[in-house]
């Protein structure tokens, strides 16, 4: 016997994961560059923004632009002159807000001022939302990594993950039911709302300055759009997004093309930098076709096989005697 199955591979969307971190960065963005965009609002630190791709196929974009960089001249500059590198993951649901690091923050370092600034602004914007932190060491024997801060931890770039998620296997994660009907488009903003008060009070480090802790950076013409996001999750989720297909499909080049213009519409320098396989020694390897029936074959077992020529054999046997029995009761009669 067997049977024949056909499974669909183009129903990953993932809304939660990492749509809405793509969501509240492309959000970050736009708000952060009015305040760039006057010398009187401009902090002294820097924000640079990255969206990278292969974020399921162990962070292969991360780890691939992170060794471009450092491999350059200058490569130093992304040790010295980095405070932080914040990456945002499943921030969609959820009362809980955990910060995932590879090692435990120290006292005085930029990283531990910062939780501090989300904790102020949850207990006094959010009570009821819980901030966690979450200390995973990086296992090097493993082959692969649990957040996307572990890529930059390993090359001692101090670098943690906002996520609702505290178990970095849930199934969450990797599920094909994570659709924008998972999304809570109010939990959305509200932690996209966190996130950027937290990183302006650090920025403008108006806890030293003796600001209320109650102040809000990010209101009237800099609050976050509700249409915006929205319309930023649909299009997010309206395909789904193979890291193989990037560059071949109609509706993946231009989810690209669009991610790249809304950069530039807020950003001074924007680069697209793209990664090719190494054919010698691939980290991964990509098949091009998505949409392919699947065959499966379900055989019995060799126990089901005896026994059915133990049947065939009664069954053969019991006729045999019942023709002779039948022959001798005729020759009596």
């Amino acid at each position: 016997m067997h049977g024949r199955v056909c499974v669909k591979q183009w129903l990953s969307y993932g809304a939660d994961s990492n749509g809405s971190g793509v969501t509240i960065l492309l959000e970050l963005a736009r708000l952060f560059q009015k305040l760039y965009s006057s010398s009187s609002t401009r902090p002294q630190y820097n924000l640079m923004f990255s969206l990278t791709g292969g974020g399921k196929y162990n962070f292969l974009g991360t780890k691939r632009w992170i060794e471009e960089n450092l491999d350059h001249a200058e490569s130093s500059l992304l040790h010295d002159s980095v405070a932080f590198v914040l990456c945002l993951d499943t921030v969609a649901k959820g009362d809980e807000l955990y910060v995932h690091v590879s090692r435990p923050p120290k006292p005085d370092t930029p990283l531990h001022s910062f939780i501090q600034q989300l904790e102020e602004v949850v207990s006094f914007r959010f009570p009821w939302v819980k901030v966690g932190l979450v200390h995973k060491k990086i296992n090097l024997v493993e082959s692969t990594v649990a957040w996307e801060h572990e890529r930059y931890s390993l090359r001692r770039i101090l670098g943690f993950t906002l996520s609702h998620v505290e178990d970095p296997k849930a199934e969450l994660r990797g599920s094909i039911l994570d659709t924008m009907s998972q999304v809570d488009s109010r939990k959305l903003k509200r932690n996209g709302i966190i996130i950027a008060e937290a990183l302006a009070r650090y920025m403008y480090n108006l806890s030293d300055k003796g600001s209320p802790k109650d102040v809000q950076v990010f209101k009237g013409h800099l609050d976050f759009q509700d249409s915006r996001m929205s319309s930023l999750m649909s299009f997010l989720t309206s395909v789904p997004r193979a890291a193989q297909l990037l560059h071949k499909e109609p509706s993946q080049i231009l989810l690209v093309n669009s991610l790249e213009h809304e950069f530039k519409s807020y950003l001074q320098q924007v680069h697209r930098h793209t990664f090719r396989q190494d054919k010698r020694d691939p980290d991964i390897t990509f098949y091009d076709q998505m949409n392919q029936p699947i065959v499966m074959y379900r055989v019995k077992p060799a126990a089901f096989d005896l026994f059915l020529g133990g049947c065939i054999t009664a069954y053969l046997g019991i006729a045999y005697y019942s023709i002779q029995l039948t022959t001798i009761f005729t020759r009596l009669t």
